[in-house]
């Protein structure tokens, strides 16, 4: 008998199964659609390399030291405040911060942007302090920045009720405290001599600066103090010595240059030999220079060389090349008023009195984008820019003094002399015990009563002639 085989018990025919195809289908666009997103770079592969390392503080630390070394503090700072983020338990990093910023502090020109770095340096400091109060480094450097902060000067832009003299009684305590933990710390020693210089304690800063100076011979802020001290006592070619050693350690600082060419200015204005004085004076322009060759290569936009060269050219009566160095320092700085007010004083000595008003009304009554390109006599080119006043303060007094005096010098201009009264009234007023100033307003305001007198007396006439009474003034407008 024949027996068909049942393929059917052993074998199962095989049908389409649609969702198998469907969940294909959708696997295979997937796939397509990640190759397409993978290689137009919108999906990182997960087996790539990262495409930076993360950076540890380490290498912030270095990058911030390595650009203060080169002279870029504003670099500087910027490297030190990542390595505050990256760590913010480090109080070591926090103190080397609020150096560099009261450091930076120096190279501002303006009074309310320094008091504004300071500021940011002591909110440094103070971290610095709450994570290590007992750490001498620390408080050596939290004594640095609140003697930098106690400036008399800055007293009338603060905010708070804190004055100069709150601030350097907090920094001898700091220092104080610092010495207690480690009397053998160079910076503790030259930040405290600092302390007491300003203090005009001459004795015991000397002490102090001459056991830093034994003890840390490669610091550099040993010997900027020790130089500081030196000026202070009118030592100035001792103090130029001490800055070159600064200089040597730390060799494209430029507050440093500027603080040697300051002292050769010093030399040669109290010389009484003509060719040594005009050797002091090339150098401290060369070191001038300098400051202004390193911003340059740094592209580093800084008014105070070209401004400390002005002042220079000035002292030496060349007002021309005062002038255009001042100029300079405008362009770096458009906006500031105070650069207005030195470049109207040299208008003033070199008798351009006209301009002077201009520049000087820039300082202290402020100015629209037109005046100040008329200001610093620029070209058709020129771009000007909006210029705020500054408050009276004991800085800007003498701009005020200034262009009342050289208003108040016109006697064919009487209506300068309604501008001239109300500025050396009011600067007269707010300055009563200061002599210099009270004698100068004086001066303007006796002019200007004069010539407000002529203007009210009776005409001698003649029939058939007309007199018009003219004032008249012997006064010129001193440097």
């Amino acid at each position: 008998m024949k027996v068909n085989r049942r393929r059917t018990l052993f074998y199962q025919r095989r049908t389409s199964n649609l969702y198998r195809l469907f969940f294909l289908a959708i696997f295979v666009l997937a796939g397509v659609w990640f190759t397409t997103r993978l290689g137009t770079g919108a999906i990182r592969n997960p087996f790539s390399p990262t495409p930076t390392s993360t950076r540890t503080i380490n290498s912030f630390v270095l990058e911030g030291n390595a650009s203060f070394d080169a002279g870029n503090l504003n670099a500087a700072i910027a490297a030190y405040q990542q390595a505050t983020q990256v760590d913010p338990s480090d109080a070591l990093v926090w103190a080397e911060l609020a150096r560099i910023q009261a450091y930076s502090s120096s190279l501002l020109s303006n009074d309310s942007d320094r008091l504004s770095r300071l500021t940011e340096a002591l909110k440094s400091a103070d971290q610095a302090k709450t994570l290590a109060p007992d750490n001498s480094n620390v408080l050596a450097m939290q004594a640095f920045v609140l003697d930098w902060n106690a400036d008399p000067a800055l007293d009338p832009l603060r905010s708070g009720d804190k004055t100069a003299a709150d601030f350097i009684f907090e920094a001898e305590q700091d220092a104080v405290h610092a010495l207690s933990l480690d009397n053998h710390n160079p910076l503790v020693l030259a930040f405290y001599a600092e302390i007491l210089v300003d203090q005009q304690k001459w004795t015991q800063a000397e002490q102090y600066i001459l056991q830093a100076v034994e003890l840390g011979p490669q610091v550099m802020d040993v010997h900027r103090v020790y130089g500081a001290y030196l000026e202070s006592t009118e030592n100035y070619r001792q103090a130029i010595e001490e800055y070159q050693q600064a200089l040597v350690i730390n060799p494209n600082l430029t507050f440093l240059y500027i603080s040697i060419g300051q002292n050769y200015r010093t030399l040669a204005f109290r010389s009484t030999l003509p060719t040594q004085q005009t050797e002091l004076y090339k150098q401290a322009l060369e070191n001038f220079a300098k400051a202004a060759t390193i911003d340059d290569q740094l592209k580093i936009k800084d008014p105070l060389p070209y401004l400390a060269i002005a002042k220079t050219y000035a002292q030496q009566g060349e007002f021309f090349a005062a002038a255009l160095n001042a100029q300079k320092a405008i362009e770096l700085d458009p906006t500031n008023a105070d650069l207005y007010g030195q470049l109207g004083n040299i208008y003033k000595r070199g008798r351009n009195f006209e301009t002077s008003i201009v520049a000087l009304r820039c300082a202290v009554e402020g100015c629209t984008a037109a005046e100040s390109c008329e200001a610093r006599n620029a070209g058709s080119d020129c771009v000007g820019v909006e210029v705020k006043p500054l408050t009276l303060n004991p800085n800007s007094a003498s701009y005020y003094l200034d262009l009342g005096s050289v208003l108040s010098a016109w006697p064919n201009k009487p209506g300068y002399c309604v501008e001239a009264v109300d500025l050396l009234t009011k600067i007269k007023n707010a300055y009563p015990d200061n002599s210099i100033i009270v004698r100068n307003a004086d001066v303007g305001l006796g002019i200007c009563a004069e010539v407000t007198a002529s203007l009210t007396q009776t005409p001698v006439t003649t029939p058939g002639v007309t007199t018009v009474a003219t004032p008249t003034s012997n006064y010129t407008p001193q440097p």
